[in-house]
């Protein structure tokens, strides 16, 4: 039985995606679209969105406020002023300059956007009129929605399939667009082709989140109740019954407990409550309430009961997959997953909701728009990266060539274990401040302790000959692979045969015999290098053996 408990005003940050308001780090490449960006162009996104009936178009806001597009721009929902489709992300200028605090896309697809001025942007499909400019013409870029919003501080957007929605900074809900089984809650099923006030219940009602369905809507108030209204043939709307609701209905199922997030499936709902407890309602067929089967719940129902405190769940109405993330960090993901039907929770390895959509949901958009927030917090990697050849934190430096190489004896003891032997059984080094290296060129040692900082070398495929012996020497197998790959990735007709010299001396199988190769399907070029006539005799006499038995010299 539900006791009534004392409903404290939800906080208002817990109820905005973390994305958008929290220090969430994001890995963009784990959605295709972003994979052509490089690291430069990724670390100026501040916020991020990919959305569209396969995932193929996304929009980002940059740390200078600069919004761009790209991707296949389905209905001009890319708003670049053209039906072109484009790889190579473009700025919309109109919005140049202007700060985003959030961010929604429809199934057209149509996008709003909010500023922090409150000013609402929209564009996209508009076949029913869901941009609220008063038409059904496509919205090929970004233009004003001011019909009825004036003097209105818009804070928060949601679209459903073809409606949309607008939350005020006073607490009032606006909805347009489709209508046909009341979702815009106007008590009507005639399409709005303007914002207009959602009120009956909610008149005298704060309302402090909103969410979309396909075709229902969602509003939360602020004292924790929920209210639903638009299509609920699968119970979505969490009333009790599966009839369509034209104005907005408060939610009698979870009387009794206080709500502080609500998210909305393609046609499911799910309500985090101020004391981390999950509940579900709605369709069911591909398990995406969680309860352990198929069958639609018109009422809300708890599910995780015995897991530990929820404190963020996530789903979007493109998709039938659910996703929560527990005080301890594990996320669970159910419901629609790459074509899979998972009706119970599902412990995963990620570290957020979002990852779930990124990697099971269909289509792989975004739940929520994300935020990348680089901060001047360092990961261990970073700060390790950071403090190579740094003489104020060094507690050794190594001289090669006349130079010094500042390091740590810790991070050289954990990453190598020629370095543990130097530094845990009484060599001479041991005892040094500065250890003399003679059998190594400076770019080469300098390579090879930068790669324990950063697992990464930088080096010419002439250098990396000289590190490919150091590793060797060192048992560093890795650090072998590694040479050997950039000295393959480098390999030339000048240089062919002086890399297959040093393959051999070194005993890199895998890098000889595709040096060899190489050698011989350049044959003629090669043997007119000066390096094929200045190597070692024993060697051209074991090469020209090796290349007639290929049949290198045959007419």
């Amino acid at each position: 039985m539900i006791t009534q408990p004392y409903l404290l005003k939800p906080v208002k940050e817990t109820l905005q995606p973390v994305g958008l308001s929290g220090r969430i780090m994001v890995d963009v490449n784990k959605w295709p679209i972003f994979s052509l960006m490089g690291p430069e162009e990724l670390s100026s996104i501040r916020m991020a969105c990919v959305f569209g009936s396969s995932a193929n178009e996304a929009i980002y806001i940059s740390n200078d406020e600069e919004v761009f597009v790209f991707g296949l721009n389905c209905s001009n929902c890319l708003g670049t002023g053209d039906s072109q489709s484009t790889i190579v992300p473009k700025k919309l200028d109109f919005l140049s300059g202007r700060k985003v605090v959030s961010l929604s896309y429809g199934s057209g697809p149509h996008i709003l956007l909010a500023t922090d001025d409150g000013e609402l942007y929209a564009w996209g499909h508009n076949g029913y009129s869901q941009l609220g400019n008063g038409t059904t013409n496509q919205g090929v870029a970004p233009v004003v929605v001011s019909a009825n919003l004036l003097n209105k501080k818009v804070t928060e957007v949601a679209c459903g399939s073809h409606h949309s929605m607008a939350l005020t900074d006073s607490g009032e809900v606006y909805a347009w667009g489709y209508n046909n089984c009341g979702q815009v809650g106007s008590g009507s099923t005639a399409n709005q082709p303007t914002p207009r006030r959602v009120s009956s219940c909610l008149q005298n009602k704060l309302a402090i989140s909103i969410v979309c369905g396909q075709t229902s809507s969602l509003a939360l108030v602020d004292n924790g109740e929920v209210y639903g209204w638009g299509y609920n043939g699968n119970g979505q709307l969490g009333l009790g019954n599966n009839g369509n609701q034209l104005t907005p209905c408060r939610l009698v199922g979870l009387q009794g407990v206080c709500v502080q997030q609500i998210v909305s499936g393609y046609a499911h709902s799910l309500a985090l409550t101020d004391e981390g407890l999950l509940y579900a309602w709605g369709a069911n067929t591909y398990g995406q309430l969680g309860t352990g089967n198929k069958s639609n719940q018109l009422s809300p129902v708890q599910i995780l009961p015995e897991k530990e405190r929820i404190v963020e769940v996530a789903a979007c109405h493109s998709t039938h997959t659910s996703a929560a993330k527990t005080q301890s960090g594990q996320v669970y993901m159910w419901g629609q997953c790459r074509g899979q039907s998972i009706v119970l929770p599902h412990l995963t390895h990620f570290s957020c909701t979002d990852d779930v959509f990124a990697c099971f949901a269909t289509p792989s958009v975004m739940w929520r728009p994300l935020s990348m927030e680089h901060d001047d917090f360092l990961t261990v990697a970073q700060a390790l990266k950071r403090e190579f050849d740094n003489p104020e934190t060094a507690d050794l430096k190594f001289c090669v060539d006349g130079k010094y190489i500042y390091v740590h004896k810790a991070v050289l003891k954990i990453r190598c274990e020629h370095f543990r032997s130097m530094f845990q059984s009484h060599w001479n080094e041991d005892l040094k401040e500065v250890i003399e290296i003679d059998q190594f060129s400076y770019p080469v040692y300098r390579s090879f302790l930068q790669f324990l900082y950063t697992d990464n070398v930088e080096l010419p495929p002439e250098d990396a000959i000289g590190l490919l012996d150091l590793a060797t020497s060192y048992c560093e197998n890795r650090l072998k692979r590694l040479c050997q790959h950039i000295i393959k990735r480098g390999i030339t007709v000048e240089n062919a045969f002086s890399l297959l010299s040093a393959a051999v001396r070194y005993d890199a199988e895998d890098l000889e015999e595709f040096c060899f190769k190489f050698c011989v399907n350049h044959l003629t070029e090669v043997t007119q290098t000066a390096a094929f006539w200045q190597i070692d005799g024993n060697l051209l006499k074991d090469f020209i053996c090796r290349a007639s038995r290929c049949g290198a010299f045959r007419n």
